[in-house]
């Protein structure tokens, strides 16, 4: 059995004399999918956030990393003025 998905269009396609008759079945099995489909939404979410979150933490180590290259480079380049 195939379930089509309700949306506003066809309530709006439809005279309000025709309402489009559903089985509790029907309903059940539309409120299932829409569930799944909420529940994937919420994952893909989380898996965002969770990115965005390792995004900013390998970019604040990478701060980190060029600051201690950068103070490196520094020290060398002190150290190679006062020899000559």
């Amino acid at each position: 059995m195939s379930v089509e998905p309700v949306t506003t269009r066809d309530y709006e396609a439809h005279p309000r004399s025709e309402q489009l008759q559903l089985t509790k079945t029907e309903i059940e099995e539309i409120s299932e999918m829409l569930l799944y489909e909420e529940l994937s939404r919420a994952r893909i979410r989380d898996l965002e956030e969770g990115v965005r979150a390792q995004r900013a933490r390998g970019s604040a180590r990478a701060v980190r990393r060029w600051s201690r290259v950068a103070r490196w480079a520094a020290r060398r380049a002190e150290r190679y003025q006062d020899q000559n």
